[in-house]
């Protein structure tokens, strides 16, 4: 892995607005959103409502990443997802969740998610996670992938084109029938062969007109997932790989979660709904 210095928070940027039009999630203005109470699974009529969701969260993912280069600071990438989801009638789901300041999430390099873009500039051999929810139509869609900036390490480049073939081995594995566990157990047996350690507290999760609906899709093979996988569920597969230790720790704003080892770190994420034969990926561009 490159030498570079470890990542310490950048100055915020006053917070971006959004169209009085737009329709918010319940929990804006508030300090948490209200328990979902409803079914996890989910009508035809939601599944198609997330379905533009989810395209509009990966459509505004790719806007952003396509100004990932050195010198770009992630309050820029925050601010290209911000307005192309307001330009196609969606709330960015983030910005105001909990009170997190900014409308997607930039993780760099060791740290493992919930990064908040600020005026941190990305650095030639970086690496770079852009974590983009879009609400529309009363539905979420949850997406987000690693990326390389400019000339990056081989060890690097092979943590972040693993951690995405793992998120595509355990797409392939859900099934009706099957509990839940056998997305984590997949996860994390691909990830040993290669020495990776496997995020266990932050995980998958249950997602509808909630954007964390208590459903929780661990990303390792917990005994305690046996939740059976059923028709018509909807919910993200998220995998975040370590080049070392699994275990975190988090700043003082409450969400950048980084590496204890301060060792990098990828994260690759779809929302999926359950069909009568697999799983069909709702967040496509």
């Amino acid at each position: 892995m490159s030498g570079q210095s470890l990542l310490v928070p950048g100055e915020l940027s006053p917070t971006r607005s959004v169209p009085g039009n737009i329709r918010r999630p319940e929990y804006v203005g508030k300090p948490a959103p209200t328990p979902y109470k409803g079914p996890e699974i989910q009508t035809p009529e939601t599944v198609e409502a997330m379905r533009l969701a989810g395209r509009i969260a990966a459509q505004a993912m790719a806007e952003a990443a396509k100004a990932i280069a050195p010198g770009v600071t992630t309050d820029e990438l925050d601010r290209i997802a911000h307005e192309f989801m307001c330009d196609h009638g969606a709330y960015p789901s983030t910005l105001g969740y909990r009170n997190f300041p900014k409308s997607l999430c930039t993780s760099v390099n060791e740290v493992i998610c919930h990064g908040i873009p600020d005026s941190t500039v990305l650095n030639d051999g970086d690496i770079v996670n852009l974590d983009v929810t879009a609400y529309i139509g009363g539905v979420h869609g949850d997406n987000n992938a690693t990326y390389l900036v400019g000339d990056v390490d081989e060890e690097s480049r092979l943590l972040v084109e693993r951690t995405r073939e793992s998120l595509n081995r355990a797409i392939k594995a859900v099934r009706p029938g099957r509990q839940i566990n056998i997305i984590g157990r997949v996860i994390e047996s691909y990830a040993k062969r290669f020495g990776y350690g496997v995020v266990r507290d932050f995980t998958g999760h249950g997602i509808n007109s909630s954007f964390h609906s208590g459903l929780i899709i661990p990303h390792y093979d917990s005994p305690h997932a046996t939740t059976v996988i059923q028709p018509g569920m909807t919910f993200t597969i998220e995998p975040m790989l370590t080049l070392g230790t699994h275990e975190y720790d988090m700043w003082d704003d409450g969400w950048t979660v980084v590496t204890k080892d301060r060792k990098r770190t990828a994260q690759f994420e779809h929302t999926l709904v359950v069909t009568d034969t697999g799983a069909d990926i709702l967040t496509l561009p």
